[in-house]
């Protein structure tokens, strides 16, 4: 198993070359931006935007964009320090499977608490890792809060719950499909088997995605879905 993190720099780069054409304009005046974050609805009757409309996309591309510099840095930096830890040790294949299902989970818990709100950022995935990390760290026994990850999730939450610039439905529904999928790859290492790993989260990311999109179209402004305001995602 190589120790070299070869799917943590491919997702780093991948989330910086976003960043930097995120602004870009495509059809209609768009930007990449607006084109590709999350939104479950707009609560705006009359406009057909987000994965209530068929724009699925919207469940992946959001989290590869960030609101600025900073926004990109912190999570960057996260997912450096976590894939150098976790990616070794669970293996490449099975780190991306993780990334993944925290992916849609993070979306899924975003358009649960704000479905009219743009929300960007890969801080979903990134705390999925976390979850999948502390998994892993309990059944070796390594004790999680010396480590500094439970000082670090516990920080990332306290700022989650105060701020209402940042995705608290993002975050906590990244933690727990990390948590949920580093439970799938405990069961399927005790049967030594990466097709199961594999089929558990692809199995665990549809489960997301098809709750997203359900939850985005129960959202539809007229059509019983909540009003909330728009906010900045995180």
């Amino acid at each position: 198993m190589s120790d070299v993190p070869r799917v943590t720099y491919g997702l780093i780069a991948v989330n910086v070359v976003a960043y930097l054409i995120e602004k870009t304009h495509i059809g209609g005046g768009e930007t990449l931006y607006a084109r590709g974050a999350l939104l479950g609805s707009p609560e705006i009757p009359g406009i057909e935007q987000g994965v209530a409309y068929g724009q699925w996309w919207r469940l992946v591309s959001g989290g590869f964009l960030h609101a600025n510099l900073l926004h990109i840095g912190m999570n960057m930096l996260i997912l450096y320090w976590l894939g150098r830890m976790l990616e070794p040790a669970i293996g490449s294949v099975r780190f991306a499977a993780v990334y993944v299902a925290s992916l849609f989970a993070g979306a899924l818990g975003a358009l649960v608490l704000t479905p009219h709100a743009f929300t960007v950022g890969a801080s979903g995935a990134v705390f999925g890792l976390a979850g999948c990390a502390v998994v892993e760290m309990r059944s070796r026994n390594v004790p999680v809060m010396e480590s500094g990850l439970g000082a670090l999730i516990l920080i990332n939450l306290l700022f989650s719950f105060a701020s209402s610039g940042i995705s608290l439905g993002g975050h906590v529904g990244g933690l727990i499909g990390g948590a949920l999928a580093g439970l799938v790859l405990q069961l399927a290492d005790r049967r030594r088997s990466l097709a199961l790993a594999l089929a558990g989260c692809l199995a665990l990311s549809g489960a997301f995605a098809v709750s997203s999109v359900l939850i985005a179209r129960s959202s539809k402004v007229g059509a019983g879905g909540e009003q909330q305001i728009f906010i900045p995602g995180g």
